[in-house]
This record gives C-alpha cells, sequence and structure tokens, in this order.
C-alpha cells in the first residue's frame, strides 16, 4: 500500500488514540508527535477519557477503531510476554460484536455457495441471525428432516475489507518497528502477522468445520465434552452448517447453581480435559472463553461443556509437545534444575546458557508462589512469569506455545470461576502423568514400530552403502592433513568409539526389527512378551552405543 494510500487511515488511527488520550502511544512514534499539535482539529476528547485507567482507554479506542483492531486488540491480550499486566487483562475484554448484515444477503451468499434455492436446502431459514460478529453471522435453520441446526455466513465483501484493513494495520506495525523505542520487545509485526494469520484462518469455514469434525472425533463418547456435528452436504468455504446445540455461558453461575449442577466436579472436569486435548490429543480449543465454552444444563448428575466456535485451535509439534510436557511435570515436582535443563534440550533456548544461572532465576519465580496453600496457585500466571523471566535468556517460543499460554489462562479463568477453591495443581498432575504413561508406554511405541516398518523395509536396501561409506570416513578421517602424534591418537580413539558406537547401533537396529516381527506376528503363545524383550534388549544396545 503506498503512503498517500496509507495516510488517511494513519491519521485516523491518530485522532482516534489522541481522543482517547493515549498520548503515551503517539509519543513513542515520533512521526506522530506533530499530530499532537493539531489535536483540536483531528479529534474531539471523549467524554471521561482522562479518568480511565490506560488499559481501558486502549479498550475503548481500539473498540471504535473497527473489527480488524478489535481482533489485533484480542491477539496482544494474549501476549503476556510483551504487554503490561493490566493492558492485557482489558484488552481480554474485548468484544467482537457488530451490526448484523441483512438476512436477505444471508440468504444468497448460501443459495450461491450450496449451489440450490435456500427452500430445497432447509426446510426452514430464519434471517435474523442469532448472533453476528466482525466475520460472520449466524442463523437458526430446519433441516427437511427436521434436525435443528445453525448456520454461519461469512459476511459479503469482508475479505476486500480485511485485506484493506491489514494492509493499514501492517503499515502502522512497520512505522512502530522503525520508531517505536521498544520496538524490539513489543514485535508489531510478528503481532501483525498473528492478526493475518488468525483472520485467514478464520474465513475459511470449511476449514472450521473440519477442525469441529475432528474435536468431535476425539471426544466421541461426549461424555465430558460435547462438539456439535457437521453437515457436510450443506458446508462450504463461505457457509458451515452445524447441530444446534444448547446450554449457557460456563460464566453463568447463577444459571448453573439453579439448575442443581455440581460445580466443582464440572471445574475440575474442565481442567481435565483442557489437559487431555493438548497432551493426550495433540489438538486443543485455543479460544476458550466462556463465551465458546458451553454447559449442558440437561444433565445434572454427570455435568459436561458444550464446545462452540472452532475457527481458531491450535496443535503442537511432536517434540515441542513432550517437552512441554515435561516441564510441567517438573514444575509440579518443584524441579528447577530439571526446569533449566529441559529449556536448553528443547532448543528454547541456547546452549551456552549457564544452567545454575537460569535455575536460580525459575526458582525465583516459583518458590513465592509454593508459601501458599495450593488451591491458591495460579498455574497460569506461574507460566506467564516463567516465559517472561526466561525471555531475559534469549526464550524463542513458537506461536503454538503462545497461543497455549492464552489457553491455559481462559481455562484456569473458567475453573476459577465455577469453583474459586479449585486446586489446578491436584487435578492436572495425575491426569498429566497418565497421559504421559499411556503415551510412552512399550504398547503404544511398539504400535509406533509397526506403522513406521514398511518405510524402513523400503530403505532396507541401501543399509549396507551407508555403513560401508561411514565405515570408510571413519577410516580415513574427515580430511587429509598432518597431525601430531597427540592429535592422531586422539583420531584413532574416536575412531574406535565411532566403530563400537555404529556395532552396538546395528545390534540394537537389528533386536528391534525381531521386535517388531514378533509384535507384527503376535498372538496367545506369549510372543508380545519375547517381543517386549527385544524392545527393552535394543533399547540398552542403543544406549550402550550412544555412551561410546
Amino acid at each position: 500500500m503506498t503512503p498517500l494510500k496509507v495516510a488517511p487511515g494513519v491519521l485516523r488511527v491518530a485522532s482516534v488514540l489522541l481522543a482517547w488520550r493515549l498520548d503515551e502511544l503517539v509519543d513513542a512514534a515520533h512521526l506522530y508527535r506533530p499530530l499532537k499539535l493539531l489535536r483540536p482539529l483531528l479529534a474531539r476528547p471523549r467524554p471521561g477519557a482522562r479518568a480511565l485507567p490506560r488499559g481501558a482507554r486502549l479498550r475503548l479506542a481500539l473498540t471504535e477503531l473497527g473489527p480488524i483492531f478489535v481482533k489485533a486488540g484480542q491477539v496482544l491480550s494474549t501476549r503476556r510476554d510483551l504487554v503490561p499486566a493490566d493492558i492485557a487483562d482489558e484488552l481480554a475484554q474485548l468484544q467482537d460484536q457488530v451490526p448484523p448484515f441483512p438476512g436477505s444477503e444471508a440468504r444468497t451468499i448460501v443459495e450461491r455457495e450450496l449451489k440450490a434455492p435456500i427452500g430445497r436446502l432447509y426446510a426452514h431459514f430464519d434471517e435474523s441471525p442469532l448472533a453476528s460478529a466482525s466475520i460472520a453471522q449466524v442463523h437458526a435453520a430446519t433441516l427437511h428432516d427436521g434436525r435443528a441446526v445453525v448456520v454461519k455466513v461469512l459476511r459479503p465483501g469482508i475479505e476486500q475489507k480485511i485485506a484493506r484493513d491489514v494492509a493499514l494495520m501492517r503499515s502502522l506495525g512497520e512505522l512502530a518497528q522503525r520508531w517505536h523505542p521498544n520496538a524490539d520487545k513489543i514485535r508489531p509485526l510478528d503481532v501483525v502477522a498473528e492478526v493475518e494469520k488468525m483472520l485467514e484462518n478464520e474465513l475459511d469455514l470449511q476449514r472450521e468445520g473440519a477442525s469441529a469434525s475432528l474435536l468431535k472425533r476425539n471426544f466421541e463418547s461426549g461424555v465430558d465434552l460435547y462438539v456439535p456435528a457437521v453437515y457436510w452436504d450443506f458446508t462450504a468455504a463461505r457457509v458451515l452448517t452445524l447441530e444446534r446445540v444448547h446450554g449457557v455461558s460456563a460464566d453463568d453461575v447463577a444459571a448453573i447453581d439453579a439448575a442443581g449442577i455440581d460445580r466443582r466436579a464440572l471445574a475440575a472436569k474442565g481442567v481435565r480435559v483442557f489437559y487431555e486435548q493438548v497432551f493426550r490429543d495433540n489438538f486443543f480449543h485455543a479460544d476458550a472463553h466462556p463465551g465458546n465454552i458451553w454447559v449442558d444444563l440437561e444433565r445434572r448428575t454427570e455435568p459436561r461443556f458444550v464446545a462452540l466456535d472452532f475457527g481458531i485451535m491450535g496443535s503442537l509439534p511432536e517434540a515441542d509437545q513432550y517437552w512441554l510436557a515435561q516441564n510441567f511435570i517438573a514444575l509440579f515436582e518443584r524441579d528447577y534444575a530439571r526446569i533449566a535443563q529441559l529449556h536448553v534440550a528443547a532448543g528454547w533456548m541456547p546452549a551456552t546458557v549457564r544452567l545454575d544461572e537460569l535455575e536460580a532465576a525459575i526458582r525465583t519465580v516459583c518458590e513465592p508462589y509454593f508459601t501458599r496453600p495450593l488451591s491458591q496457585i495460579s498455574l497460569a500466571e506461574v507460566v506467564v512469569k516463567l516465559f517472561q523471566t526466561a525471555r531475559r535468556f534469549e526464550l524463542t517460543l513458537q506461536p503454538q506455545l503462545i497461543l497455549l499460554q492464552k489457553t491455559l489462562l481462559n481455562i484456569e479463568g473458567v475453573g476459577r470461576m465455577l469453583d474459586p477453591d479449585i486446586d489446578i495443581w491436584a487435578v492436572a498432575y495425575p491426569v498429566l502423568k497418565r497421559i504421559l504413561r499411556e503415551r510412552y508406554s512399550v504398547r503404544r511405541t511398539l504400535r509406533a514400530v509397526r506403522q513406521r516398518l514398511p518405510e524402513w523395509l523400503h530403505a532396507a536396501p541401501q543399509l549396507p552403502e551407508l555403513v560401508r561409506d561411514a565405515l570408510r570416513q571413519v577410516a580415513s578421517g574427515e580430511r587429509r592433513q598432518l597431525v601430531d602424534s597427540a592429535e592422531l591418537a586422539l583420531r584413532a580413539e574416536l575412531a574406535l568409539r565411532r566403530r563400537r558406537a555404529l556395532l552396538g547401533g546395528l545390534f540394537g537396529a537389528a533386536l528391534l526389527g525381531c521386535a517388531t516381527l514378533l509384535w507384527i506376528a503376535g498372538g496367545p503363545d506369549g510372543s508380545d512378551w519375547v517381543a517386549a524383550g527385544c524392545l527393552v534388549a535394543s533399547l540398552l544396545a542403543f544406549l550402550a552405543s550412544a555412551r561410546r
């Protein structure tokens, strides 16, 4: 976007910020400072703005700027590693609600996307929307077989509007990146990129339907969490048809009490469901505020949650999932040295970090919390402060971990709203231990080996050549050059160790192959136990070769 096209948008943003007395934000970007002199012409101060805290003023300014800036504020509220807590708390209250567009336009979009008249698609389609947000709005409908559904429809022209506003935000981010004194900490372009990615995902309703379908499959029993079914025959990129569900928002404590539901049991179940999504399924609802998490009032003896809005989902790379789980276990057990070691081993921090200094910093953060009763400790708060502390040691966090941090804050907030005395640690620790025990069990490992065996067998013919080349490289050395006798002796010792490690690895691979074949052929004759024995022996061989 050219400077001339950006200028009106920049002036509008600056005028709204000045109207809400956010002078510090204008001062931070030196190019805006002259605009303060034109305050009487640019903006009329909003009544009562001066008396409000800065977080509230920023929230109201973003609301006035429009839906895309509201989205940006919502993303920024999750970055507690970048923004002060008071501002993050205020931005978390931003509501994505805008006036609805005409129901007749929604009908036209549905007919165009699904390529059929509305009467052939639905027995009834209510043109008055149930809810309206900046990206889409939701209409009630009934299928011809009598099933009640909701139809989510993207706003007309929303793609063009988002493209224009994102371009403006990117230009503002570039100005802030260049002129803001704390740009290296705030990283405005990274925040804009997160907003852009989130909006891109929310513009594809077929993707949202696929996310809902996977989450429903992960909680197929529906005992703890119910996910509405997707009707794929009535779904496209701009239209999503879901089973209509009923319940109350998870923060409607009065309605939950009136229904006679045990809030303590419900709160504990919410924590368990979160850890199962993250560490069992590696697929979690990443926008789990009370508006998207309902409570089913019909199930009083066995309460459950109902999930809505699957536009923002999260998952972790397998390695990060493992390291994060181990970090949580170490945190539960107050093993600060192990937390420091795990951060380096995971690659989140450079290997040059002094572990004793990192351990001391982690202890400084955690110990004040452990002087309180466990029921008063906020796990989410501890994790946020750990991330903030670790940033001093050049912590590198993946966006998925930031999303997880936000979700942890949401879930703990819902849990404490339902049960202020909930002991998050006591609920989460056994769940996490059980999931890890099942996830990394011998049987599951053998099953993974069996799944990958065809790939290994396909590569097996190349193994002799690879071994021969490796032996030649070890025997000849990496470079042919003159060295003194001490270096020759050292190289000879290293070469011997490499040969032993290679032989140990080959022996371990052979035992692993035997274990896999026995597992595939398993039966009532005890071959499973033999396979397990071979697996243990192969692991010992691998460990022995690694020590060499």
